[in-house]
């Protein structure tokens, strides 16, 4: 194959040698290959159909095209730094296959709206691709959510004991954040699938091209509408780094969760010793270094975001070289995002609970003061009050060392004559939990409710 830039002829005097691979993008962008050979095969057949090439030059494009293809599966496929990127070089190596008709491939379009459809082809597929993944995650944390319905643990806010909650419940409020983050994709999806082929440079070709039949061949919703618009921005690969960010935030949330919870103070839940390593100098050490690893990929994603709009910030319309610069971000947010979603979702099945160390943990914070509060508001006592009462009630137990259910139904007595025996049903973990049996709340029967509707949401 040739390393003789296509569009040599206005030029003198050759390339310097850095200034050739400085500009070069064909080391990363290669991985666009096949969307690139995609949009080609439809360019080509769409020419065809327009008068523009004959049947046989359509049919010696494409059967070249799916050659070149095989040998890049292969890897087979000498890729040439000289060529720049990754629509020269195969556009030099089919014109080397099949001869002139190659060079005719390019009728109509330009680099600046392929390499656009190709990212645009290329994110599509990773888009859908996230969603499974997203979903095959939540079918994980449905399962761990149903299997511990009912263990209770600590509800934090401040990372302070605060009410008790389910572990169950725990988990479908992380399987609520995915639905989101699975909802974003497929929305973020919307904008992506718009066609940008057949803007050429900036203003559109002179040929009679079809853009509404090529988008059809690609399954694109539509063309773009402007092809100024088409070539220069890319507020799509935006949008997605926006919606990557929030979902590896959400991940990053529960990798932290782990990590404490699986720390010697917490001891709440077991990870496997397959998402773990050692210390080299401390024998007993069992590091969380998957979790550990994902919290920190958050900041990876986060500063490919910034990255994205600081490359677009400031550019005037179209096309500008700065644009080459939006495949690397874009190409790492996603290798990232998918591995996270992947070792996560194995991660998930198998942690084991300690229900004792949770269930400890919940009476060490005087977790039911609340539901001991809103047991006097039934018996007619104001909330405020109320409040004043429990508070001293706690500031009585800190005193003994003991919890409210383990006070002697006398000793709160002296607080407020309005309780009665019937309290300790409020003051137990089990009755706190079954108590709040609304839709959202933390009762076992809710907790299942919502686990089956889930399950048909994501079906």
């Amino acid at each position: 194959m040739s390393d003789k830039k296509l569009w040599a002829g206005r030029f003198a005097e050759p390339t310097d040698a850095f200034v050739e691979a400085f500009t070069a993008s064909v080391e990363f962008d290669q991985r666009l290959a096949p969307y690139d050979i995609q949009g080609s095969i439809a360019h080509a057949t769409m020419l065809a159909r327009q008068g523009i090439l004959s049947e046989q030059e359509r049919d010696d494009i494409v059967d070249g095209l799916l050659r070149i293809l095989a040998r890049i599966e292969a890897g087979q496929f000498r890729w040439s730094v000289a060529l720049e990127d990754v629509h020269m070089n195969i556009e030099a190596a089919l014109t080397e296959d099949i001869g002139i008709a190659g060079k005719k491939l390019h009728t109509g379009r330009s680099r600046n709206d392929q390499v656009a459809t190709d990212v645009r082809l290329w994110l599509r597929a990773e888009l859908a691709e996230i969603r499974i993944a997203i979903r095959r995650l939540q079918h994980a944390l449905l399962d761990l959510a149903e299997r511990e319905a009912e263990t209770v643990m600590p509800g934090f806010t401040h990372l302070q004991t605060a009410q008790p909650v389910t572990f169950g419940h725990h988990m479908m409020a992380w399987f609520e954040m995915l639905d989101r983050d699975h909802d974003r994709m497929a929305d973020c999806a919307v904008r992506v699938n718009v066609m940008p082929l057949g803007a050429a440079a900036l203003a559109g070709t002179t040929y009679p091209i079809d853009r509404r039949y090529t988008a059809e061949l690609m399954a694109f919703d539509h063309p773009a509408e402007n092809s100024l618009d088409a070539v220069s921005d890319r507020d799509f690969a935006i949008e997605f780094a926006a919606a990557a960010s929030i979902l590896m935030m959400h991940l990053s949330r529960m990798s932290e969760e782990l990590i404490l919870w699986s720390s010697a103070q917490f001891h709440f839940v077991t990870l496997s010793d397959s998402f773990c390593t050692g210390s080299s100098i401390m024998p007993q050490k069992k590091n969380p270094d998957v979790p550990e690893l994902i919290r920190g990929k958050s900041g990876r994603v986060f500063g490919h975001l910034m990255a994205l709009l600081t490359l677009m910030k400031s550019q005037p319309l179209a096309y500008n070289k700065d644009n080459q610069e939006d495949k690397e971000p874009l190409f790492d947010a996603v290798d990232n995002i998918k591995g996270s979603l992947k070792v996560f979702a194995a991660m998930i099945p198998a942690i084991s609970c300690d229900r004792d160390a949770m269930r400890l943990a919940t009476m060490r914070g005087f977790a039911t003061a609340t539901d001991l509060a809103d047991y006097l508001v039934r018996k007619g006592i104001p909330f405020r009050d109320a409040h004043e009462v429990v508070g001293k009630s706690v500031a009585y137990c800190v005193q003994k060392g003991c919890d409210l259910a383990d006070l002697e139904l006398a000793e709160l007595q002296r607080f407020s004559p309005a309780i009665g025996a019937d309290v300790f049903e409020f003051l137990t973990l089990e009755g706190s939990v079954a108590a709040r049996d609304h839709i959202g709340g933390t009762a076992p029967a809710q907790v299942r409710a919502a686990i089956g509707r889930a399950r048909l949401r994501i079906a």
